[in-house]
């Protein structure tokens, strides 16, 4: 099992400034880079300031530039706000500006506020529709000249410019939860990307089964990467996990605010709901955040991602774009770097010695 990073800018008060949340990510993003993470993951948002990612082509270019070797991928872009020729093109270009390492992960997109002004209209639920005619339009663009017609987009005959570095355009990773997704994904030759959200362990099973399935219905389509991502904060002491709960519990109100439109936006800052409105629910439980969370010391969190591993994850991404104390995120990273990928590194070699020699 390999791990990468999702990465984000926040702010959650004017009083922070733009200099310092992207001083942020780019210290984040050498750390991953030289403690050998296979992937940077960041969104994309529109007019939220807890989440500035106007195009995560941008960001992910900026990045290149002060890494090496890590991946650099887009986690993810909401179908329903693009064109299929600009995001050909787009993603295209930032494939040749980073070297070949871009990662192309799409969805149908989460935030109704942000479906209200991106593509008003469209009810966020809808957005998978978009995403199913995007992507082979844009494999197609990739591919060479071709003309669409379908029910969101239509276009003459065109081609993307620049065509990917990559032989066959970059990889591609859909955002999954419902079986049709699996299903669709794996049929177009996509890889997955999924979340437990904040339920229970019991759940990466049942994503892991619907992933199984759709690999199973799809036999002339070689097995392609599976991946999950949780919210993730690593700490010294096993009574240190307060702050990470904490911190996890108010990300959430704003979480409910964007994804419900249920309170208010201003300037960019969402208001958080009244915790007396997610109170008693089991995702707000801390005993509870603590336990299905990626919350735990390096020994703690080795035990959680076994859970992972037997089920078949390729990549886990740790989560840290929950307003987590920023010198808390790097220790995370650092104490997953030194005491936590040594030990499925080493696993992996093991496996590999077996191999070798038959068994």
């Amino acid at each position: 099992m390999k791990f990468a990073v999702s990465l984000g800018m926040e702010r959650f008060s004017p009083e922070t400034s733009m200099t310092a949340v992207m001083d942020n990510l780019l210290q984040l993003a050498k750390i991953a880079d030289a403690g050998g993470f296979e992937a940077i993951w960041t969104p994309e948002h529109h007019t939220i300031e807890c989440t500035i990612s106007p195009n995560p082509f941008q960001i992910l270019t900026w990045l290149s530039q002060h890494t090496s070797r890590i991946r650099l991928g887009t986690a993810t872009l909401a179908a329903a706000y693009w064109n299929p020729i600009r995001l050909a093109g787009e993603a295209a270009l930032c494939d040749h500006l980073t070297n070949g390492r871009l990662e192309f992960g799409i969805a149908r997109g989460a935030y109704q506020y942000e479906f209200d002004r991106m593509a008003p209209g469209v009810q966020q639920q809808e957005g998978v529709g978009y995403m199913k005619e995007l992507v082979p339009a844009v494999q197609k663009l990739w591919a060479g000249d071709y003309a669409h017609e379908g029910q969101y987009w239509n276009f003459p005959r065109a081609t993307s410019v620049p065509k990917p570095l990559q032989k066959g355009g970059p990889r591609i990773w859909v955002a999954a939860r419902d079986p049709g997704t699996f299903d669709w994904a794996l049929g177009i030759g996509a890889n997955i990307l999924s979340t437990p959200l904040s339920l229970p362990a019991a759940e990466i099973g049942v994503l892991a089964s619907k992933f199984n399935k759709a690999v199973a219905d799809h036999p002339e389509v070689k097995r392609p990467k599976f991946m999950m991502q949780r919210r993730t904060c690593v700490y010294d002491k096993v009574d240190d996990w307060h702050l990470a709960v904490e911190h996890s519990m108010n990300y959430g109100r704003y979480f409910e605010n964007l994804m419900q439109n249920i309170g208010t936006v201003k300037n960019g800052f969402p208001e958080a709901v009244p915790f007396e409105s997610v109170k008693g629910r089991d995702n707000y439980n801390p005993e509870n955040i603590r336990k299905n969370l990626m919350f735990g010391t390096p020994d703690e969190v080795i035990e959680k991602l076994l859970d992972y591993e037997a089920a078949g994850v390729d990549q886990y991404c740790l989560g840290l774009s929950f307003n987590l104390p920023f010198e808390l995120q790097k220790k995370t990273l650092r104490l997953f770097t030194d005491e936590v990928m040594p030990f499925f590194a080493q696993r992996e070699r093991e496996t590999q010695q077996l191999a070798a020699a038959g068994y």
